[in-house]
């Protein structure tokens, strides 16, 4: 029995040895979904819109032509040779914004393109940040299955190997029974995991946009990539690279520009227009053309709107002013509390790996020893196979929880973070462990 349950334990190592660090299978699925989502799609086709929204702002409206017969007798609405002031015009007239006004709202434009621009870059972020989360999920549960399945078999040969002891009048009925209720756990726990599987896979294929029943292959190449990196480097790195921040600095420039725009409404705006008449001899009239010339301009009076304006402008760039400071200030936050859940999901990891499940192993193996000569109970040996499995998965979960944390990390910073060191293998077996 106690060869058994020792070839189980090195059986289940070895799976897990077989894990190496090959990143390339996550960045084609990450690549996959940023290429084929439906929602950045929507981003970029918004993105365009406001870039061709940008190249109409600024210019000046259309001229105005104009045709009219003026001064015509009613009499005879068609006899343009009757009377000396009759004639035929035609006409053009250009609005003119005060000078200055194109400018700036051109520029104001491009500067709510630009901001759309670093959404859409944000959003392209947040969907690879939520891409890895759902694939390390879908990895604790891929590990967390065969170990539950492996400590199926070994309590069915305990059953078995108690049954026997209990025929021979060396254990207790209840041992067999308690035995049986832990077996019957591990089957609901395997239940369990098998449709949160289903589930993981469906919300993973939607992110791919991927039909949601696709099948999606055992994810086994994870391993953590530990990072060496202050504070103080990562919030440089994110006041760098992180679309938000930029997005939201777009939006502060879009402000000024926009109370540039509200001061200059002050001022009148012009309308410069030329008619030409064209008149038939009348009798003893020689029926000379003439034209018009004319500027007119609208009278800046109502004060209360345009201050309105320029203080609706103010709060614009008050507001994005104060959020991109509250964004800083979260940026830096969400890092150092990431740097403490990186630091000691990284420790718990390397503790399972090279003291616990070592040292669980050989308290089961010696639990087995001492109950095959009685001087052990079943409930000894039992709880240290548990034990056991227990760690085992929580090993696997720090190395989950890490690698999510890592994720979330390149979500606040902007920006893929690579291991500065060599990582530690995902090898339960290189701290002494059997």
């Amino acid at each position: 029995m106690r060869t058994y349950l020792s070839a189980m334990l090195v059986m289940a190592l070895c799976t897990v040895s077989a894990m190496a660090a090959d990143p390339s299978e996550l960045t084609a699925m990450v690549e996959e979904g940023l290429a084929k989502n439906p929602e950045l799609h929507a981003g970029q086709a918004r993105w365009d819109m406001l870039r061709e929204k940008a190249a109409q702002a600024g210019s000046l409206d259309d001229p105005m032509l104009m045709f009219k017969i003026q001064n015509a007798l009613i009499k005879d609405p068609l006899a343009f040779d009757k009377e000396a002031m009759t004639g035929k015009v035609i006409g053009i007239s250009q609005q003119i914004p005060f000078a200055g006004k194109r400018a700036l709202a051109r520029k104001a434009a491009d500067q709510e393109a630009e901001a759309e621009r670093w959404q859409f870059e944000e959003r392209r972020i947040e969907l690879t940040r939520m891409i890895k989360e759902n694939y390390y999920r879908i990895y604790y549960v891929d590990q967390s299955l065969p170990i539950v399945a492996r400590n199926i078999q070994v309590l069915d040969d305990l059953i078995r190997f108690t049954e026997t002891m209990y025929g021979v009048g060396k254990a207790l009925q209840q041992d067999v029974l308690k035995a049986q209720v832990e077996r019957s756990k591990m089957e609901d726990m395997q239940i369990a995991l098998r449709q949160q599987r289903r589930s993981l896979a469906a919300a993973f294929n939607s992110l791919l946009y991927r039909p949601a029943e696709n099948d999606l292959p055992t994810v086994r190449n994870v391993t953590m990539a530990p990072l060496s990196a202050s504070i103080d480097e990562l919030a440089n790195v994110a006041q760098e690279k992180r679309p938000l921040i930029k997005g939201l600095a777009a939006q502060v420039e879009k402000g000024k520009t926009s109370q540039a725009l509200a001061q200059k409404e002050y001022y009148p705006d012009f309308n410069v227009a030329f008619e030409y008449m064209q008149r038939d001899p009348v009798m003893d009239e020689p029926g000379d053309d003439m034209y018009s010339l004319g500027v007119t301009f609208n009278l800046p009076i109502n004060r209360q709107r345009r201050h309105a304006m320029v203080a609706e402008a103010m709060a614009e760039t008050n507001m994005a002013t104060q959020e991109l400071n509250m964004l800083r200030n979260t940026i830096r936050q969400n890092i150092a509390d990431s740097l403490a859940r990186l630091e000691r999901s990284r420790r718990m990891a390397e503790l399972y790996q090279t003291a616990i499940i070592p040292q669980a192993t050989g308290a089961l193996d010696a639990a087995m020893a001492a109950y095959r000569v009685g001087k052990a109970d079943f409930m000894n040996v039992l709880d240290s196979r548990m034990a056991l499995f227990n760690y085992e998965r929580q090993y696997f979960e720090a190395v989950t929880e890490h690698q999510m944390v890592l994720a979330q990390l390149e979500g606040v910073v902007g920006v893929t973070l690579p291991p500065v060191e060599t990582p530690p293998s995902g090898d339960l077996n290189a701290g002494g462990g059997k």
